[in-house]
């Protein structure tokens, strides 16, 4: 598998968020190397995304999405689950895109369905926060075959709070996939 280079990931977001469906995301923990396909994400827009946790600004929880793209930014939610992020656009901009879901493809044997469930499968916790996904142990890769799917976009999942901002189509999801959380 051929891993993604710092250019990919500077990019538009929103073209990055599209772009990583298909894409594998690998783990390499402890001798075992965990892979899953990627299949459905959130796009994260910067400071002025009110769905954004850069919203409230430079912080020691949000330093790794002000920094240079192709970073993971690794966050727990509700005081058990970790999230996974991936920095995109230029150095300052701080947004993200959350990887929601991936499909099992080595060495995977619990759900994936949901950000939380895809970092407990795949061994993704808080040491790996601002971890450079140019590495060798932790990385995304280019798909080894063509892949044909039909993209499907939807609001992001729980963001009520964010006003207008919480209605927009930022989620992106490979239609008919079993592995997506919610269709």
């Amino acid at each position: 598998m051929r891993k993604l280079g710092r250019a990919f990931y500077a990019r538009d977001t929103i073209v990055v968020a599209r772009e990583l469906l298909g894409k594998y995301l690998v783990h390499d923990s402890r001798g075992v190397q965990r892979v899953g396909r990627i299949v459905e994400v959130e796009a994260y827009l910067g400071p002025h995304d009110l769905a954004a946790h850069s919203v409230k600004g430079l912080t020691e929880r949000t330093r790794v999405m002000f920094g240079p793209p192709g970073h993971a930014y690794v966050y727990m939610i509700y005081g058990m689950y970790y999230c996974m992020n991936v920095v995109t656009e230029r150095t300052g901009h701080a947004s993200a895109v959350l990887l929601r879901a991936v499909e099992p493809v080595k060495n995977i044997t619990a759900r994936t369905q949901g950000p939380g469930l895809l970092c407990r499968a795949m061994r993704i916790d808080r040491r790996l926060n601002a971890h450079d996904l140019i590495s060798e142990t932790f990385y995304i890769a280019a798909s080894p075959q063509v892949d044909h799917f039909q993209i499907a976009k939807r609001p992001r999942i729980g963001v009520d709070y964010a006003g207008a901002w919480a209605s927009r189509l930022l989620r992106f999801y490979i239609r008919g996939n079993l592995c997506v959380s919610r269709a």
